[in-house]
């Protein structure tokens, strides 16, 4: 892979999360959107259990260290508040609003890369984090 390939990645993360909140959005219509979020996970997990042994990726997992295994755990217990949350804020709100709204993640993750693990944004960088943070607060306000 490329110096960029992670570009592209990023790119398409960003087009299967726009879908996710319009297909979202539309399924969760007359359904609890706990019940709905256990679907998706349920889908998720079938799908990626079959990519990965299709694509020979599987190994065993209990050969990770604990340490890796933790935060794997953590992870995946914040996906899951991060996915019950968005449902929910899917539900009672238009999606146009809460995409945008939950992108305020980018600005915590710039916030918690440079507290945790010592990265270093540039001052560029750091303007257009401050940037997506203000498109939120906009979008947040009631005019």
């Amino acid at each position: 892979m490329n110096a960029n390939s992670w570009l592209l990645w990023a790119l398409l993360s960003a087009a299967f999360a726009a879908l996710t909140t319009i297909f979202a959005k539309i399924g969760i219509q007359g359904i609890d959107s706990d019940l709905a979020t256990l679907i998706r996970t349920v889908v998720i997990v079938a799908v990626l259990a079959v990519f990965v042994w299709l694509t020979g990726k599987w190994s065993n997992p209990f050969a990770l260290s604990p340490k890796t295994w933790g935060f794997l755990v953590l992870s995946a217990l914040a996906t899951g508040a991060s996915w019950v949350c968005y449902f929910r804020a899917l539900q009672l709100g238009d999606a146009a609003k809460v995409a945008p709204i939950d992108k305020l993640s980018v600005v915590l993750v710039a916030l918690f890369a440079f507290l945790f693990l010592a990265e270093r944004p540039s001052l560029q960088e750091w303007i257009g984090i401050a940037m997506v943070g203000a498109g939120v607060v906009v979008i947040a306000l009631k005019v």
